[in-house]
Order: C-alpha cells, then structure tokens, then sequence
C-alpha cells in the first residue's frame, strides 16, 4: 500500500570557508557597504569549495539529523546551476560521496530548483518511495565577475539539503511550478562566461511571478494568504520580497530570511534560510508554510506545506 505523507525529517546546510564582505567588495568597483544593503539586503557572501562537496556535506548534515543511514535513502535530487561538469551530472558523485545505492538526478530550474525537487520528492513518496534527499548547491562563483557591480554584488556559493519521508502528519496541500522562456536573456551566462543580468527587468518579472506562481498555489489548496503562517522565499534581493509582499499581503515578520550573509546562493537559497528558521525555532508542527522559488529561465515555483518535522530540539537535546 502506498504511505501518505510529507516530512521533513532533518535539513543541513554547508557554506565555504571565504567570506567576502560588502567592504572587500569596495575595493574592487564603485560601490559602499551602505549602497549594496539599501539596494539588496546582502552584507556578505561565501565563495570556494565545489557543488559536489558542498552538496555532500549539507545532504550528510541532513541524514545525521533525520537519523538515517545511505541504506534509508531511496532518491537523491540535486538541484543545481553550477554542476562540476558539463557532462555527467553532479547528483550521482554526491551519491557516491554518501554510500548510496539509488537514483540521482540533476535538477537546472535555477533558482526555483529546490522547490521543483520538493514536488518531485512528493511524487516518488505517492509512489511508494520511503525517503528522498533534496539538495540544493551552487558555486557561483565560479561564473561571477566580482568587478561587475550589477552582479558581483549578489552571488555566493552554499548547499541546503532535507531528508523528506513519507508520514508524521505533513502535506504538500498545493503546488505551482513554472517556466516562460522568452525571458531567457534577462539572466544567463555562456559556457565558460560570467553571468550577464538585466537587473531591471528580473525585478519586474521577478515580482510578477512570485505573485502569480503563489497565488496559484494558494488556490490549488483552497488557502488564502491569511491561511498562511509562514513564508521562505527564494533568498535574491530583500527589495523583490517586499514589493511581493506589498501586493500579495504578507509580512516580513512571517518572512525566513538569510540574504543578508549568503547572498545569493540561487537554488541553496531556500534550503539555506530554513535551516536558519529552524534554529531560531520559528516553525511548528502543523504549521501551513509557503516556499517560494523564483529565478532565471524564468522560472517560478511554491509550495504549500503543513509542516512536520526535522526535530531538531529533541537531537540537539
């Protein structure tokens, strides 16, 4: 019989060893600490280390809080923008980091990644699955021009991971995913090049699809936005969120939120800034918690949870 169900058994997160600050920043354009905060949000960064180890790190820091050994895991999902390689993919070398023996796969919806690979997660687990690993990790750096202050500003590198397993009471109770390629050119990079961005026009388009993509969600499970108790969105700009949070009604004191030391970290964003929001003990059982993606492509995706699940306390304890 197939289990019902959607728990978060344990997240983990991974940042490298550099921070690189607003000030360092400063050095190398035309730019102040003061300046990037009013118009971002960022403080700082993180750079070095590859995807795979990252990855590998924050999905080993996930098992360990779930309690769960390699032979517990029956999928690996890496969302990623910056695999090691072209050609094979990243997922199947975390996989063999790990000790597991199941499928891995790549998933490139950018930004939104991690949240696409929750939905999935969902469909193996109403498939008689028992447990998927859900990573997202990013090197930014490695196709960041740190001169550049349209870009250089924003990206870092870092990895989130989450063990979800069937039962303990959680659902995805509503889902949006999607994709409009005729913004393609508004965010990309050529093989071997540096990121170009129109950062304008990512804002306007940015705002526009978090609100559609969330209130989209929001009626495929019959919510409305007061039905909501918390919110973690993509970790991009501060000032995207809050002019969605304008228009759709929410608050940024509802709002988990880790920009300000990452930067951004595309599709570790939000993995990265749940891990915090657990630490901080700002999520329950029960709770009705929106996960928003957004990102170049472009690319949009939420998700609608009652949450349950990571026990933290009671590892930590």
């Amino acid at each position: 019989m197939t289990q019902h169900g959607f728990r978060f058994a344990g997240l983990g997160a991974a940042l490298p060893d550099k921070l690189l600050t607003n000030d360092e920043l400063a050095e190398t354009m035309d730019t102040s600490d003061e300046w990037i905060r009013e118009r971002t949000g960022i403080g700082s960064r993180y750079l070095g280390g590859t995807t795979s180890g990252l990855a590998t790190e924050a999905a080993a820091a996930a098992m360990e809080r779930a309690n769960v050994g390699p032979e517990d895991i029956d999928q690996l999902l890496l969302a990623t923008t910056t695999p090691d390689y072209m050609l094979p993919g990243t997922a199947p070398a975390v996989a063999e980091n790990l000790g597991l023996d199941c499928g891995a796969l790549d998933i490139q919806a950018a930004c939104s990644g991690w949240v696409y690979g929750l939905v999935l997660a969902n469909g193996f687990l109403l498939q008689g699955q028992k447990r998927i690993l859900v990573v997202g990790a990013e090197t930014l750096d490695r196709m960041t021009d740190y001169t550049d202050r349209g870009t250089g500003i924003l990206f870092g590198n870092g990895a989130g991971a989450a063990v979800i397993e069937t039962g303990g009471g959680g659902e995805i109770l509503g889902w949006d995913l999607g994709a409009d390629g005729k913004y393609i050119k508004i965010l990309w990079a050529e093989h071997g090049d540096t990121m170009l961005m129109d950062g304008k026009e990512v804002f306007r388009q940015a705002v526009t699809a978090i609100q559609r993509s969330a209130n989209a969600a929001l009626d495929r499970a019959g919510l409305t936005v007061d039905d909501i108790d918390f919110v973690v969105p993509h970790q991009a700009n501060v000032r995207i969120v809050e002019a969605a949070w304008k228009r759709l009604g929410f608050t940024m004191e509802q709002t988990g939120m880790r920009l300000e030391e990452t930067g951004n970290t595309s599709a570790a964003s939000i993995p990265l800034a749940l891990d915090k929001v657990l630490d901080e003990g700002r999520i329950s059982d029960g709770d009705t918690v929106m996960l928003i993606g957004f990102g170049a492509g472009m690319t949009w995706a939420t998700t609608i949870v009652r949450w349950a699940g990571d026990a933290r306390s009671a590892t930590t304890a």
